[in-house]
């Protein structure tokens, strides 16, 4: 049992006293503070590798072993150009667990497995986590249309996308997209999931890495202010701006593909997250971005996710 009344095999697998994964953000959680954070109050904080120096890399994973005895992951995606450096670090630093999306994650296991990691791997629907499984990882995550940054391509919602995995599969499930409290979380747990993984949540903490303009950006938007940009590619969803308005007139005005990849690329998330250009930065957030209205410590998001997420398990046992 997990310490909100759920059952879920996460604990006793990861570490963990609670089912609860900090999503790996690029510069949100790419650093030590909120992963740090996440860990110290029970649940599974996450450094996101993607766009860090390998160097900057070390040095956040030995700042949270220097301050928690907690486990944590480090994601990484394996069609980032740097991903052999960073498993080749998080191997010599002996990380605990590993979260890895966009490629196959059978070349590896076997290296990982014999030093103890345990391999959580991003899925897009049933049929990869069914592969996913095979080739043996420990846990699934499963991340639904509603989520910020790279949510699956096909737009599936979370409310399908979970349920269809969880049922293909006899591995541990997190579930992710349009998750902001409790309730999202205990929803997570009656499609079958055994944990949930926030991201836009943690996004809006006093820890997360980014820039004020860009948590006001998120602060001030609602549940329909968001938009996927990049579709036929690697989708984006942000919160609607300048940007986002330009590549909604490019595709009706009927662009050619490689100009729209140009005007895609033209702008990045590095633009909003370190130099606060929320205008034409692409502002990532999911959809629950209109559910959260405030940004407070971590550690007390993490209270509150606790207890709404044993206070909804009540509701719906009458």
């Amino acid at each position: 049992m997990s310490a909100f009344g759920f059952a879920s095999r996460l604990p006793a697998l990861l570490g963990i006293r609670v089912p609860i994964v900090q999503g790996g953000m690029s510069w949100a959680s790419s650093s030590a503070a909120l992963p740090l954070a996440v860990a110290r109050a029970g649940g599974l904080g996450v450094i996101a590798a993607g766009p860090m120096r390998p160097d900057a890399l070390v040095d956040a994973i030995r700042e949270i072993r220097a301050g928690t005895d907690a486990p944590f992951a480090v994601n990484i995606p394996l069609y980032n150009k740097r991903s052999a450096e960073f498993l080749d670090i998080a191997e010599a630093e002996a990380v605990p667990i590993l979260i890895v999306s966009q490629g196959g994650p059978r070349a590896h296991l076997a290296r990982f497995h014999a030093r103890g990691v345990k391999w959580i791997h991003v899925v897009a629907g049933p049929d990869h986590a069914t592969k996913a499984e095979a080739a043996g990882v420990d846990a699934l995550i499963v991340v639904g249309g509603e989520a910020g940054g790279h949510p699956a391509p096909d737009e599936v919602s979370a409310l399908v996308l979970v349920r269809s995995v969880v049922r293909a599969t006899a591995l541990p499930v997190i579930g992710a997209g349009g998750v902001a409290d409790g309730a999202g979380i205990a929803a997570m747990f009656a499609l079958g999931a055994e944990g949930a993984q926030l991201g836009t949540r943690f996004l809006m903490t006093e820890e997360a890495s980014v820039h004020a303009a860009y948590k006001q950006a998120v602060l001030g938007a609602g549940i329909a202010d968001t938009r996927l940009v990049g579709r036929g590619g690697l989708p984006v969803r942000q919160i609607r701006n300048a940007f986002t308005d330009a590549v909604d007139a490019a595709e009706r005005a009927g662009m050619g593909k490689d100009d729209l990849a140009t005007l895609y690329m033209s702008h990045t998330l590095k633009e909003a997250a370190l130099d606060g250009d929320v205008a034409l930065g692409k502002v990532e957030a999911g959809q629950t971005a209109g559910l959260i209205d405030d940004c407070p410590p971590t550690a007390l998001v993490m209270q509150r996710l606790i207890e709404e997420a044993e206070a909804a398990r009540r509701r719906m046992i009458g």
